[in-house]
């Protein structure tokens, strides 16, 4: 697809800035300090992009271009069957979502991936920049998990274009500090995660952080047992992030340390 990484910038930065201005006219909690929050999780998308950028150097098969290699080798179990596109590309935004909150779960229980991904549950407040506050050794991991299952399953371009827009957007959301109705978040969590959902799995209870983790669907959570309805101390008082409840975790240097801490 011509342009595919332009439009997908164009339409990250609009649902940012969109997402941004509802956090700002409906918050749901008190709205944190933004500055330094800001600039640290800014600056860690910057290094996470240069990092994805050398690695594609290396290693130019990132999922788009994975999926389109996979084509034309005819690799992977979609390019092996006859259905409709539609077909294809509504299964791979759904086996990909499932791989993706699969991946989360490990992230949590796995000691190792758990070191990196600490980093994206050490911020102390939630806001949709939250969403894009990631190690770049997590992005690392999760990159080759996801061009496996590209090739694997030989997913079409355009589904993992759009599945690719989908996460990102439901990931900014699903962080967000916006304030649903209470009726809208019950509906719309039957079959997507809400920010209200969401927000449980940054709770600094240990049973709470453990569930909800789905990103774009929320059945993944209730078909495994994993979903928590509600925080103990209410989504106004609960206690968001993890041990370090101070101004650590706002600093670029020791967000980008933290997984070498032996703690």
């Amino acid at each position: 697809m011509e342009n595919e990484a332009t439009i997908r910038l164009a339409i990250f930065l609009g649902l940012f800035a969109l997402i941004a201005v509802f956090e700002q006219l409906v918050p749901r909690r008190p709205r944190p300090k933004l500055a330094r929050r800001w600039a640290t999780n800014w600056a860690i998308v910057v290094v996470d992009t240069l990092a994805l950028r050398a690695f594609a150097i290396l290693l130019p098969i990132l999922a788009v271009t994975a999926a389109a290699d996979a084509a034309t080798r005819g690799w992977g179990i979609l390019n092996l069957t006859d259905w409709p596109l539609w077909i294809d590309v509504l299964l791979t935004i759904v086996i990909l979502d499932f791989m993706v909150w699969l991946h989360h779960v490990l992230n949590h229980k796995v000691p190792l991936f758990w070191r990196y991904h600490r980093v994206h549950h050490a911020d102390v407040e939630m806001d949709v920049t939250t969403a894009i506050r990631f190690h770049p050794i997590e992005i690392f991991l999760s990159m080759f998990l996801k061009i496996g299952i590209v090739y694997l399953l030989g997913a079409p371009v355009i589904g993992v274009i759009i599945f690719e827009i989908l996460l990102n957007g439901s990931a900014m959301f699903n962080h967000s500090n916006i304030r649903l109705p209470l009726k809208l978040d019950r509906i719309l969590r039957r079959f997507m995660v809400t920010p209200d959902m969401h927000r449980i799995h940054h709770s600094a209870l240990q049973p709470e952080t453990d569930s909800n983790y789905g990103f774009a669907l929320s059945v993944w959570d209730r078909w495994f047992g994993t979903y928590t309805d509600d925080p103990k101390g209410g989504h106004e008082k609960m206690t968001v992030g993890l041990e370090w409840q101070d101004d650590r975790p706002t600093g670029l240097l020791w967000s980008l340390g933290l997984p070498f801490f032996r703690r």
